[in-house]
């Protein structure tokens, strides 16, 4: 099976102890039925024949497909469980059937101008799945403000919290810092930002600095949040997006978070 691997699309559900609990493979797409109910620690294995290349991924009935860029051959997805599960619809991983599929994604789909930001699939460290976000802080270490939450796809900003309501919170931090990597040059011309609107809990920034990877930098100004603040910026072949440099606004909550950031463009020309 190793080796048919090599040649194929593979799903795997594995146990804590990395038995395999259920299996599908195929040239094209792969495509399970898993029957059993998720234990803690299970996980599934995704492993596909070629690196460099984009997939389009569900991994549960109850997410949304993700359209992927993967630079290694094989991602281990963790199903959440306690604390984890809560940045998660309560729909998702429960019950005694699941529905999961990958396949390469189609050419269309790849040159189509979108948004090229959004990975529900992201998770902590870099697993060689991209869209990535990381940050140099998550308020209090906890899932529902994990810097993934701001590229989930999911734009509901009025509270926070348990799912729906995911953002990355930064803990107060006033040097907060948050990487968006593609693993691959992009060209874009859009960066949409929605803050988190939970007045009157919540702060919001006036000003943040956004730095490229070519070397370039922008300072953005922002309003108050609740709606999607959109912002024209034209870069070429860059691989990383950096968000710093925040100024919250003069009121007095002392807790701005970013709910989703979306970054519209191509593919480079040279990928």
């Amino acid at each position: 099976m190793e080796d048919q691997g090599r040649k194929m699309i593979c799903l795997e559900v594995l146990d804590q102890a990395g038995q395999v609990r259920g299996m599908a493979e195929d040239e094209d797409q792969a495509i399970m039925v898993f029957e059993g109910v998720y234990a803690e620690g299970d996980r599934i294995r995704l492993s596909v024949p070629q690196a460099d290349c984009h997939y389009v991924v569900r991994v549960d009935d109850a997410v949304d497909e993700a359209l992927v860029y993967m630079t290694r051959r094989e991602l281990v997805f963790e199903i959440p469980f306690g604390e984890m599960k809560r940045s998660w619809s309560p729909r998702s991983f429960t019950g005694e059937r699941h529905y999961l599929t990958c396949r390469r994604a189609e050419g269309y789909e790849i040159r189509a101008y979108r948004n090229l930001a959004e990975n529900v699939l992201d998770q902590h460290g870099d697993r060689g799945c991209f869209p990535h976000a990381s940050a140099n802080v998550e308020t209090r270490g906890e899932a529902v403000f994990a810097a993934r939450n701001a590229i989930d796809g999911i734009v509901a900003d009025r509270s926070h919290g348990d799912w729906p309501y995911g953002s990355w919170g930064i803990n107060r931090r006033p040097d907060a810092e948050f990487t968006l990597e593609f693993g691959r040059p992009v060209d874009i011309d859009k960066i949409v930002l929605y803050t988190r609107a939970d007045f009157p809990h919540d702060n919001w920034w006036v000003q943040a600095r956004l730095a490229f990877s070519d070397g370039s930098e922008e300072q953005i100004s922002l309003e108050k949040g609740g709606k999607a603040q959109p912002f024209l910026i034209q870069r070429k072949e860059i691989t990383w997006i950096k968000l710093s440099d925040l100024i919250p606004s003069s009121a007095p909550s002392p807790f701005p978070a970013l709910t989703q950031i979306q970054v519209y463009g191509v593919e480079s020309k040279d990928q």
